[in-house]
């Protein structure tokens, strides 16, 4: 059966892909950004498009976007940048906090019960304990971290006062691409686009942060997650929300990659020589950071198709020679 979705950042990465997943489905699909950081030709075709902020939702100038038509809210509209979140809190804490705080008062104004919030790794912090469950404590190292922390905590008691039935995803390290949708941050900090864009001539050599962790190969182990299998949780959660409840879940593949492994797979991808330089360690880097998705597979049925590193960097590196096209065309 039909219904109808708001996706707020639904011009983002992320954001942009569950749209399109959720068009694919049959569905009806508002997206609002202020593209800030998300890019108008990512939003899918067939999506009903508002240029504004979640913040809106709460005054007159944004009345009448959110009403009992809307069988729920995906939630992605957020600044993730963990550096610039160190140096500027207070535009972490402002716009994803209380961002959060004005679109839940509008959702309760207009009727609509069902959130899937787009949460966040970050709010574990440094675990001690791999591979990482929901159990295990959340001791976010930055703003960034601490903001989507917060906003769990504050979807919880929605959950409990109101009845609201809601989903956080915690996400790992999402990678690959989905059509015309793919990673173009502005800062780049991801490893896979970062290796891509030595692929493609755009830096002279890629960095290794340590090659002394005790890995296999002495390089940081981490979880990567195909965009697509984590558009397919977001569906997966709609179904699961259960109202008066809020259900966290990781997403991850369950298995790491060291950064030499993504360095290599990306060489061996594209047939491209990708220049390495030995950097220190970075404060704060966690030797393997790999997710137990064991509760999403359990309570939301999902089971992610797409783990192969190689079919993920294949996915990002036809993206970034589309995105190359279209800057030269």
């Amino acid at each position: 059966m039909s219904k109808k979705y708001l996706v707020t950042g639904g011009a983002g990465y992320v954001g942009s892909v569950v749209a399109a997943h959720l068009l694919e489905a049959g569905h009806e699909v508002t997206v609002l950004d202020d593209l800030s950081t998300g890019h108008r030709e990512g939003i899918p075709a067939g999506a009903r498009f508002i240029e504004g902020r979640i913040q809106s939702l709460a005054d007159a100038s944004g009345a009448g976007w959110l009403d009992s038509s809307y069988d729920a809210v995906l939630h992605f509209a957020a600044f993730s940048q963990v550096g610039e979140s160190v140096t500027d809190p207070e535009k972490y804490w402002r716009n994803n906090v209380g961002g959060t705080m004005d679109l839940l008062a509008a959702m309760r104004t207009a009727g609509v019960g069902t959130l899937v919030f787009s949460s966040t790794a970050a709010t574990y912090g440094e675990p001690t304990v791999t591979p990482i469950t929901e159990a295990a404590a959340t001791a976010p190292t930055s703003p960034y971290g601490a903001s989507k922390l917060a906003v769990d905590h504050m979807i919880s008691g929605e959950a409990t006062a109101h009845g609201l039935a809601a989903v956080s995803l915690r996400y790992f390290n999402v990678a690959g691409a989905y059509g015309s949708s793919g990673e173009r941050h502005d800062p780049e900090s991801h490893l896979i686009p970062l290796v891509l864009q030595v692929a493609q001539g755009k830096r002279d050599a890629i960095s290794v942060y340590g090659d002394d962790y005790p890995t296999p190969d002495g390089t940081c182990v981490r979880d990567y997650i195909h965009v697509a299998d984590l558009a397919q949780a977001h569906l997966l959660a709609l179904e699961k929300a259960t109202a008066g409840e809020h259900l966290i879940c990781n997403l991850g593949n369950g298995n790491g990659f060291s950064v030499r492994e993504v360095i290599e797979t990306v060489r061996k991808v594209t047939g491209h020589t990708v220049p390495e330089i030995a950097a220190p360690r970075r404060a704060g880097d966690p030797a393997v950071l790999v997710a137990s998705a064991r509760t999403a597979i359990d309570k939301l049925g999902w089971q992610p198709s797409r783990a192969d590193l190689a079919g993920i960097v294949a996915d990002a590196w036809k993206f970034a020679q589309y995105l190359e096209g279209t800057k030269e065309s």
